[in-house]
């Protein structure tokens, strides 16, 4: 499963590790992705997703159903 949220597309990127000798070593920060069950009432059924905090936050202010549509409308585009 990669580790990619669902609603904003947020994945790892890469950076540096920077020491106090300011030495620079790579490293990967990762999104904050937390694996939800969410309430859909129009299907009648709670569906599973890995989202961001930002991607609740998302839901929370334009709603499942909207966030739904949006990321159809994404796959279909790609």
């Amino acid at each position: 499963m990669p580790k990619v949220c669902f609603v904003t597309g947020k994945k790892p990127i890469s950076g540096n590790r920077v020491s106090h000798a300011n030495n620079k070593t790579r490293r990967r920060f990762e999104a904050n992705l937390q694996w939800k069950r969410i309430w859909i009432p129009s299907e009648n059924r709670f569906v599973r997703l890995r989202v961001s905090a930002r991607g609740l936050k998302t839901i929370g202010k334009l709603g499942i159903e909207r966030v739904l549509a949006d990321s159809e409308k994404r796959s279909r585009k790609a």
